[in-house]
């Protein structure tokens, strides 16, 4: 288990280059380049996949899943981009990030129903403790100032991260599903945000070495390779212990677009990193020294 959930966190840390990433591919559209990120992850995939024939023999395997699990995988991912995009479209960023942001405490919340234990005290305080963090991140001098006129922008924030708490909490429910089958799942949405791109943006390409560069480090990092660590993590690591610690993804984010001057530091951003910091270590204290012997099985029903 401890395995596991440290392979959950790489995921995390990956999230954590999303805006860094984002801003240097210039003036792409969300659509498309979410296409482009999930096309290279596929690829990703299907390399992996196809590195021996073990691997191969189970990704041929993942393709006569179910409909309903293939389905849930695709929609998981292509919803939760399509809707928080689209929550930015209607509603200010910095209310739609945070909205967006409940997802980690929603999945502490309902990781006693898939995981076979309730989540410990450790784990509440550093959930909360992470959004209150996260809520100084994203909040400006005004503070938060919620507006009836935005109401559609934040019902689709807060669509977004029921949708992702969805897919993570199923993950646990597919566990015997292998982790493969995530290469279907990005090829699904990247198929998905194609077509949506050519419905209803404008195409722009990336420019130059730079901005082709950082679409690319999307599909191997943030949009890409980070949902097959997570696809793990979930599966098979502390899922209340991996909610608590997704808040560490806005912090380090932030942290990294000030290391490369896109961001200042301020004492609200100093404040923030202790909360998320303490926070994400509280949650995660109780992993280590665990008796793994009385860890129940993981559920794995048959889809």
């Amino acid at each position: 288990m401890i395995r596991s959930t440290l392979i959950g966190f790489l995921a995390v840390l990956l999230w954590a280059s999303l805006a860094l990433f984002t801003t240097l591919s210039g003036a792409v559209p969300p659509l498309l380049l979410n296409g482009f990120s999930f096309a290279v992850a596929t690829l990703i995939g299907l390399v992996y996949g196809f590195s021996n024939a073990a691997r191969r023999q189970t990704l041929k395997q993942t393709l006569r899943l179910p409909p309903v699990v293939l389905g849930a995988g695709i929609a998981g991912l292509f919803f939760f981009h399509a809707l928080y995009f689209a929550s930015l479209r209607l509603a200010p960023p910095v209310e739609a990030n945070l909205l967006n942001y409940l997802w980690p405490l929603f999945i502490v919340l309902g990781s006693g129903l898939v995981a076979g234990r309730a989540p410990g005290w450790r784990q509440w305080i550093g959930a909360l403790l992470g959004l209150i963090g996260t809520g100084l991140i994203v909040m400006k001098e005004s503070g938060f100032q919620f507006e009836t006129a935005y109401l559609p922008g934040y019902a689709l924030a807060l669509g977004a991260a029921f949708f992702w708490t969805s897919y993570s909490l199923a993950a646990r429910r597919f566990a015997h599903v292998p982790t493969l089958a995530v290469t279907w799942y990005c090829l699904g949405t990247s198929v998905l945000s194609f077509i949506l791109h050519a419905a209803f943006e404008t195409t722009v390409l990336p420019q130059n070495g730079l901005e082709w560069s950082a679409v690319l480090g999307l599909g191997l990092g943030p949009v890409g390779i980070a949902f097959f660590f997570w696809d793990e993590g979930m599966k098979r690591g502390d899922v209340s212990i991996l909610g608590a610690a997704a808040y560490a993804a806005p912090l380090l984010s932030t942290l990294l677009l000030i290391g490369f001057g896109q961001a200042e530091l301020t004492l609200r951003i100093a404040i923030a990193c202790l909360l998320i910091t303490f926070g994400a270590a509280l949650a995660a204290s109780s992993l280590f020294g665990r008796d793994r012997r009385t860890e129940p099985a993981a559920q794995t029903p048959v889809p």
